[in-house]
């Protein structure tokens, strides 16, 4: 009778795992933006919409709160990673919590909102969405004389 692996190779498995984990977690940079995307099932329209870090945001008849957004560094693979809370609140009654969990924007299948209607999913995480600043006017210069080089 042949054995699979021991304990001590499932604990070896283990703590390679969570060390590749952890490390790939040290790699993440925090960003104050959620980029969400939701599709509504019934009218087959796709939206995209900002969801800040802390602030509830609205879907169709879903409440949206990322919790966390965390973005890889630029010299690794692609990923971002939120932490979602999706609850929904039908008339006459209490909010119910839908989902509660990381979703990836590499891999949205993984861990997906279940709903009849709606489907959520993270795209990007990013800085705030501040406008570019808008350069001052140059000093004008007196009629008849240029700026550039004058002649020798």
């Amino acid at each position: 009778m042949r054995s699979g692996p021991g304990l001590a190779g499932l604990a070896l498995v283990w703590v390679v795992l969570v060390g590749a984990s952890a490390s790939a977690a040290e790699d993440m940079t925090p960003e104050p933006v959620a980029i969400m995307q939701g599709l509504d099932k019934i009218t087959a329209r796709v939206s995209r919409f900002e969801a800040p870090v802390g602030k509830t945001v609205t879907f169709g008849s879903l409440s949206i709160l990322v919790r966390d957004c965390q973005k890889s560094a630029p010299e690794e693979r692609p990923e971002n990673a939120a932490f979602v809370e999706v609850g929904e609140t039908h008339p006459g009654e209490g909010k119910v919590q839908l989902f509660s969990g990381w979703m990836f924007s590499s891999s949205p299948a993984l861990s997906a909102l279940d709903h009849p209607v709606y489907d959520v999913n993270l795209l990007e995480c990013k800085g705030t969405s501040a406008a570019p600043p808008v350069p001052a006017p140059a000093p004008s210069s007196p009629p008849g004389r240029s700026r550039g080089k004058s002649a020798r």
